[in-house]
């Protein structure tokens, strides 16, 4: 609605990959996803190379409010499972994660 006072959030800014749904004018997003999607990239080559597949669990970059990287992990629940046990198991021969 053209008009209605409506249209201030609607100024041509995807928001729906964010958290809290508005962007902040002048905070530098893409440098924090940049970063992001570094870390996500080698979790994803290290997923891949214990033998999981990027379509049941992947790490994704994203930011939050402030512009700071994030990365998340993504994934189907029975292979989340089976990625905690291979990182129990690690944590449990190194005596504990550090």
């Amino acid at each position: 609605m053209a008009g209605s006072g409506e249209d201030w959030l609607s100024d041509g800014l995807d928001v729906a990959g964010t958290d809290c749904g508005l962007w902040v004018p002048g905070v530098d997003y893409m440098a924090g996803w940049l970063g992001a999607r570094e870390s996500a990239d080698r979790l994803n080559r290290a997923l891949l190379g214990a033998g999981f597949e990027l379509s049941e669990v992947r790490a994704v970059a994203s930011t939050d409010e402030s512009g700071r990287g994030v990365v998340r992990v993504a994934g189907w629940p029975g292979t989340v499972e089976r990625l905690a046990v291979l990182l129990e198991a690690v944590a449990d021969a190194d005596g504990g994660a550090a």
